[in-house]
């Protein structure tokens, strides 16, 4: 049979997998680097893996979407569209794949109906396969993104995620494919999304002969991770029960909590008489061959916790969180609670919340609301702006049952009924005046942007506009090693470092020597390739009289919020202002956002007044008690 290649419209891959005699692979490189190595596997890598990988044949590379989006702009410093580009001319005829997370995007929350269709439309010229999921798996969630793909003429990939618990039985996971058909026709590729890497194999099985039982001709395709060190055994019973594709990876980069190694899947299947359609077992091998020596660059963002870990059928936390739990743990000095939060704490929430889906962003809201309740020894003292969002239904209906009273209480106080009469119901976002966003854009650019520039500005603004100044000041960094990209403990005078782009060209870079002027000021001299560059860096300015920091308790962040002087509640980014000097407030106003792991929590005025003072702006990194703003009360001093 001859492979499906990118550019094929959707209808006639969906035939070529519905004929085939066998299953299909989807490499699925994306979800290895964010759940084994913090998403930081750099362009670099993957375009030495270009050749090799698309020789193997595979129906379809994951490569984008995600979280990658953003980790792409914020870590590794690379435009996510000009990636798409360089990988493409290495890989003509390989069908490229995202992940998308509804009406969530590559984001984190609810975007506009019409900057998800801009994005999506500008994706797709690249992007033949798109998975789809919502973590509530509220089909609506969905809808915008699944108009879009399919207008497009490129593969529709809705998602059931899958999750454990008596509630999770085949009958409701059928009945909302069914839900998902009404929308989307059988003319799509249904993925079941095990994100956690959850149940057996028996159980994987079960409900992969039960979807195929109703829908006997949908094109069924299996995701999971191998967390636990059983997915081989999960995609087998897939196979075995009529899953036409699964997913897996390159063996030289698989460990711990991502998808398994591709040759194992192959190897085990044969021996059930499945076989790989199209896949070259040469070129798998050949891949692995060329990244095992890039491995070891990436050491340092692999997980603090080695080896499978099959309690994860306990605390439920997806492949793709597992990494940066850890690197959260580490960064916030809890790592020796991790044990409680995952195995106590943390399936405790999730069955007091509802037992729905940890995925992206449910599984930020029960990963943050299980270490507060640790780190603060009050349990859901501290709801964050996200967790008050989703009690408020504002992400979609739960789907088996609410939280007890008293956790709306905790989140919203004695009137808590009433809250939620008032403000409860699927969140409604009016359409953003793109134009307007474009021309913000363009003032803080101080150039016109290009359609992509603003597709990653819409979601991801302040990080967006940071890549492109560095970007715009340093050139593009693509080209760089992790060897180099990733260095440890600086470079010193006199240093030639040696390596080899992409492409298989050498290069030298030397560094100094240095030269100090009377100024203070500093010349270091660079040479690339042998052509000198020469940059000056300014004095250091000397600072006098730093006052220690202060550490402010909650209960003095508290007190203080009572006379005006509103404080960060904890370290977090101000992702935004919602209030101008002279503005008059109300107690409960909103007058910042501030977010932290991901999550996003309003900080509400305790008083009455007018504001005098905006301390912190938009992007600005606030520690514990750090100034925020000033409301100044009556003239006497009160507050109300």
């Amino acid at each position: 049979m001859d492979r499906i290649v990118q550019g094929m419209h959707s209808s006639e891959i969906l035939k070529r997998v519905r004929e085939a005699d066998g299953y299909f692979i989807t490499n699925t490189a994306r979800d290895l680097s964010q759940s084994d190595f913090k998403n930081r596997i750099l362009l670099h890598t993957d375009l030495l893996a270009g050749d090799a990988r698309e020789r193997a044949n595979y129906f379809s590379l994951e490569i984008t979407g995600g979280a990658s989006v953003h980790v792409d702009i914020l870590r590794k410093q690379v435009d996510p569209f000009l990636k798409l580009k360089l990988l493409r001319e290495k890989m003509p005829n390989t069908m490229f794949q995202t992940l998308c997370r509804g009406v969530n995007l590559f984001g984190y929350r609810p975007y506009p109906q019409n900057v998800i269709r801009l994005v999506v439309r500008e994706f797709a010229k690249y992007v033949d396969v798109w998975r789809v999921f919502d973590f509530m798996n509220h089909v609506p969630n969905m809808q915008a993104v699944f108009e879009e793909v399919q207008m497009s003429g490129k593969l529709l990939e809705p998602s059931i995620c899958f999750s454990t618990g008596p509630e999770h039985t085949d009958e409701y996971y059928v009945n909302k494919v069914g839900e998902i058909i009404e929308v989307t026709g059988e003319e799509i590729s249904l993925c079941i999304k095990n994100h956690g890497g959850l149940g057996t194999p028996k159980r994987i099985g079960e409900l992969v002969k039960a979807i195929r039982d109703k829908y006997p001709d949908l094109v069924i395709h299996y995701h999971g991770h191998n967390t636990d060190g059983d997915d081989i055994g999960r995609i087998t019973a897939a196979v075995v029960n009529g899953a036409n594709i699964v997913d897996a990876a390159d063996h030289a980069f698989t460990g711990y909590f991502g998808p398994p190694p591709i040759l194992s899947v192959i190897q085990t299947l044969k021996d059930y008489g499945h076989t790989a359609v199209c896949v070259d077992e040469a070129a798998v091998i050949e891949t692995s061959e060329v990244l095992r020596d890039q491995r070891q660059h990436y050491e340092y963002f692999e997980s603090q916790f080695k080896g499978f870990l099959p309690t994860v059928q306990i605390h439920k936390l997806p492949g793709g969180a597992m990494g940066s739990s850890f690197e959260q743990a580490v960064k916030g000095g809890f790592l020796n609670k991790m044990s409680e939060i995952l195995h106590e704490e943390l399936p405790k929430v999730q069955r007091e919340l509802g037992n729905w889906w940890s995925v992206t962003p449910g599984s930020q809201i029960l990963w943050t609301t299980a270490v507060s309740n640790v780190q603060s020894g009050e349990r859901y003292g501290n709801c964050s702006g996200d967790l008050k969002n989703l009690l408020l239904g504002k992400y979609g209906p739960f789907p088996f049952y609410c939280p007890e009273d008293w956790i709306y209480e905790k989140a919203f106080g004695p009137d808590w009924r009433k809250i939620v009469a008032e403000q409860g119901g699927v969140m409604q976002i009016e359409d953003m005046d793109i134009d307007k966003e474009r021309s913000i854009l363009q003032d803080r650019l101080g150039y016109e942007p290009t359609t992509q520039q603003l597709v990653t500005y819409l979601q991801h603004p302040n990080d967006a506009v940071d890549f492109f100044k560095f970007e715009e000041k340093f050139g593009k960094v693509y080209v760089l090693p992790p060897a180099l990209f990733f260095k440890r403990g600086g470079f010193t005078l006199g240093e030639a470092l040696e390596f080899t782009d992409h492409d298989g060209k050498g290069h030298v870079l030397e560094v100094g020597p240095m030269h100090k002027h009377e100024d203070g000021s500093t010349s270091i001299y660079f040479n690339v390739d042998h052509h000198q560059r020469v940059f000056i860096m300014a004095a250091e300015a000397k600072e006098e009289g730093v006052a220690m920091e202060v550490t402010l308790s909650k209960k003095e962040i508290q007190e203080l919020a009572k006379i005006g002087d509103v404080r960060a509640p904890f370290g977090a980014n101000v992702c935004e202002v919602s209030v101008e000097v002279g503005q008059e407030v109300a107690v409960g106003d909103k007058l910042v956002v501030l977010e932290a792991m991901k999550m996003q929590t309003p900080v509400l005025a305790a008083v009455a007044g007018k504001v005098e003072k905006i301390a912190a702006n938009v992007g600005d990194a606030v520690k514990v008690g750090g100034k925020v703003l000033k409301i100044s009360c009556e003239a006497d001093g009160s507050c109300k």
